[in-house]
């Protein structure tokens, strides 16, 4: 009776701590450096929206608080101060929406929180470089600008190697693999 006991008493601790390992990880996993987004994500699958899942959109407020869970009822994690920041939406709950930003980290906003234009951030893993921004899509094209790590950047168009943006004053092409806001080889009109 007492060896069932402590193996019942083992085997709950060993699930807490597989339940609080997964949810602890949801809200700090990092990047390690390179992009979150899955390097060959496409939608897959259609949300309660009837939109793809993931996909990006942008802050539409220049504070936007982000919460614990998908209500009002839940604490606010963090507040994102820059209108235009692209996220991914990975999954949707009524008029919720949870985001991945460029780090990694993970939490809800209400969705008229978001807009669906296009933004991106400029390869945020490569912080304190610069990427050639190109007059075409092409890497013998001329150079418009060098664009700092972490730029933010409007995406006018994206053919699935190259998008053309603009940000800061600039507007030219740069190597879709270099932004974070669109998948790789997606095409954006």
């Amino acid at each position: 009776m007492a060896i069932n006991r402590r193996i019942g008493s083992i085997l709950i601790s060993a699930a807490c701590l597989v339940v609080a390992g997964a949810v602890g990880w949801s809200f700090t996993a990092k990047s390690g450096g390179a992009p979150v987004a899955a390097a060959t994500a496409s939608p897959k699958s259609l949300g309660l929206s009837g939109l793809a899942i993931p996909r990006f959109v942008s802050l539409k407020a220049d504070k936007v608080n982000v919460r614990r869970g998908p209500s009002s009822d839940h604490g606010v994690a963090w507040v994102f101060q820059r209108k235009g920041m692209p996220v991914e939406i990975v999954a949707e709950s009524d008029n919720w929406r949870r985001i991945r930003d460029s780090d990694g980290e993970e939490g809800w906003i209400l969705q008229n929180m978001l807009a669906g234009k296009r933004t991106a951030s400029v390869a945020p893993w490569k912080m304190g470089e610069t990427l050639p921004l190109h007059s075409a899509a092409e890497k013998a094209s001329g150079l418009v600008a060098m664009m700092s790590a972490g730029v933010m950047a409007e995406v006018s168009t994206c053919s699935g190697e190259w998008c053309e943006i603009s940000a800061g004053g600039y507007e030219g092409w740069i190597e879709q693999t270099m932004l974070w806001g669109v998948y790789p080889g997606e095409v954006v009109e």
